[in-house]
């Protein structure tokens, strides 16, 4: 009899033991994954910025094929290299905070993509250079109002702005057909 009692004492002890360690998992889990809006915020964030830098490396590699000027070849040198640059810090940033990250541009990035893409020659490299514009224009509001929300991404963001910004003056600078000093 006593050897049944503990037989059913040590399932009951295993039982609740393992109830603990459920519980444990799932308040560990809780208190470790980003929680609420903040999350969904921070998600969103870094969605964009990993979309954002797989389209100006993909635009940077354009421009070095299609680009009519050397300026545009350069500055599609420039893209592809400080947007490849930010994608591995935002990628590693991302996986630090248990964030997914998506794996192309979306789809209205790919539209621009392709449209560049027909163009050729002078046509091509204005309407780049407008594209462009547009884009970092859109970057730099995003990356500064990241900066300023006291985030977990906010030194990130922050540190995006003068990078973004020198992309954006080259831009500009493309756009009016003066050459650039950057």
């Amino acid at each position: 009899m006593t050897r049944l009692i503990g037989a059913h004492q040590k399932r009951i002890i295993q039982t609740a033991l393992a109830a603990c360690a459920t519980t444990l998992l799932v308040a560990s889990g809780a208190t470790a994954a980003p929680k609420g809006q903040s999350a969904a915020k921070d998600q969103h964030f870094m969605t964009e910025a990993i979309e954002g830098d797989l389209a100006e490396v993909n635009m940077g590699k354009l421009a070095q094929q299609k680009g009519q000027s050397d300026q545009v070849k350069q500055f599609g040198q420039a893209l592809q290299q400080d947007h490849g640059d930010h994608l591995q810090k935002a990628q590693q940033l991302a996986q630090q905070n248990g964030i997914t990250v998506p794996s192309e541009p979306n789809k209205q990035q790919l539209a621009i993509y392709n449209r560049l893409d027909a163009l050729q020659g002078n046509r091509f490299d204005q309407a780049f250079a407008k594209a462009m514009v547009r884009d970092h224009e859109k970057d730099i509001a995003k990356y500064k109002k990241e900066a300023a929300a006291k985030s977990p991404l906010s030194d990130f963001a922050q540190q995006t702005v003068p990078v973004l910004q020198k992309h954006l003056d080259m831009a500009r600078s493309l756009a009016s057909g003066k050459s650039s000093g950057s």
